[in-house]
């Protein structure tokens, strides 16, 4: 079957945008993200990374829900020679990263406005060396459960784009969201759970970078959990198991 250029729709829930853009973060989206947005035109799985920069990096690093972009701003300053992919379906967001990411590193980032899984869906087999979800809307109604990002599928692709030994790091305040995603991580044959005492998880990792998410306390929120799962056994063509 011929390859279609129109890549697969997700349903994306939550909000797009919040209001309208002032007019210097309008005047971004439309001259300054066209330059750095993903491409998503090849078949599925096929994507290399370091085709998006004109510059040589010794690793592409992905954040999935960048938020407004103080994570990804901070890894790439920290980090002059890797190369970011940052996921972000709510414009505003978008709108903050490319307003406070310095233009020396916008060489060195690429952007996908839109919803995460599409990226996973097209990148190539072990082309990323770490992950980063951090604090994503825990969705903590029963009801909303299948809301989550994190679901058998997309670990199966997160194995799967990963290269052997790649880090995910995830954190959350929420004990729905915490007990969700360790139950389905620790159910992974791909994936194993890093920490060796308490203070693994319970304390921030050294290089960490905070975000506002991380301080807005909200409903049902608790003390942040901060897990980091390393990609098990060789690199994989297909689905993790």
């Amino acid at each position: 079957m011929p390859h279609s250029a129109e890549p697969p729709r997700y349903r994306c829930y939550g909000r797009r945008q919040r209001g309208r853009l002032r007019p210097g973060r309008k005047a971004l989206i439309e001259q300054v993200l066209p330059t750095l947005s993903i491409p998503l035109d090849k078949p599925p799985g096929t994507l290399h990374p370091a085709s998006l920069f004109a510059d040589a990096v010794v690793e592409t690093w992905l954040e999935i829900g960048f938020g407004s972009g103080e994570h990804l701003t901070a890894l790439a300053r920290a980090n002059p020679d890797t190369g970011f992919l940052g996921c972000e379906p709510f414009i505003s967001g978008v709108a903050a990263l490319l307003a406070h990411l310095p233009v020396e590193d916008r060489s060195r980032t690429r952007i996908l406005a839109d919803d995460a899984r599409l990226l996973l869906d097209a990148l190539a087999p072990a082309s990323i060396s770490r992950v980063f979800l951090l604090f994503p809307d825990p969705w903590p109604k029963r009801r909303h459960a299948k809301r989550r990002f994190v679901q058998p599928h997309t670990l199966d692709q997160l194995a799967r784009i990963m290269q052997p030994g790649a880090r995910l790091r995830f954190a959350s305040d929420h004990p729905v969201c915490q007990h969700w995603v360790l139950r389905q991580l620790l159910g992974h044959p791909r994936f194993e759970w890093t920490a060796r005492r308490p203070a693994n998880f319970l304390e921030p990792p050294d290089d960490w970078h905070g975000t506002r998410y991380e301080t807005r306390g909200a409903p049902g929120s608790t003390s942040p959990l901060y897990l980091e799962f390393a990609r098990t056994g060789t690199a994989a063509s297909s689905g993790g198991h």
